[in-house]
């Protein structure tokens, strides 16, 4: 990593407070993967909790939302917060790769990811699911999720399911697919913006 990137913090921390959810999200794009994840739906702590260990992103997040109406906002909104977050920490993302992308398998899944961090909201996502709730979490919002978040991230996503049937492991698949395209795309592997215009 050049010495002069690397001396600035990729750090940021963005909260959130509405009616419907209160969200406060640290990130660290240089971390270690640790995480400390307390959304209220045990199976998303689990996925944030997969996709920082591969991602190498340390994420403090603590969310109070109203789990009595449904999961929907509590979803949507950590979406929103991380994106928010992880743009936040990437600055002018000078030196990194921008883009990244993982073809990641989990027994019968198999799952891709390919991400462009260069400031432009997209996502397009292919995957079906079999069961309709994991502990809590309604799999609908699986891409409504990474809808919301590459909304915030300014980034392109894009996302598929190549093959499977366990619903557990598509998703996760899914998540690990994604941290591994992060992991590669904030990583710092110059020094100038990663653009023709000059910035992104």
């Amino acid at each position: 990593m050049p010495e002069e990137i690397k001396r600035a913090a990729r750090s940021a921390t963005v909260s959130r407070a509405t009616k419907e959810t209160n969200i406060t999200a640290t990130v660290t794009l240089d971390g270690t993967g640790s995480s400390s994840v307390n959304s209220g739906v045990v199976f998303l702590d689990h996925m944030l909790t997969n996709f920082c260990k591969h991602s190498g992103i340390d994420l403090a997040l603590e969310c109070c939302g109203d789990l009595d109406v449904d999961d929907h906002h509590t979803v949507e909104d950590i979406a929103l917060v991380l994106g928010s977050a992880l743009a936040e920490a990437l600055g002018d993302k000078r030196g990194i790769a921008r883009y990244g992308w993982a073809i990641i398998p989990m027994d019968e899944a198999l799952a891709r990811c390919a991400l462009d961090l260069g400031g432009r909201s997209w996502c397009v996502f292919h995957a079906e699911f079999n069961r309709p709730v994991i502990q809590g979490f309604s799999t609908e919002m699986v891409e409504h999720f990474f809808i919301s978040l590459a909304g915030t991230l300014k980034a392109n996503v894009h996302l598929s399911i190549l093959d499977g049937e366990n619903t557990h492991h598509k998703i996760e698949a899914l998540f690990k697919s994604f941290a591994y395209a992060m992991k590669a795309g904030v990583a710092i592997t110059g020094t100038e913006i990663p653009s023709t215009k000059g910035e992104i």
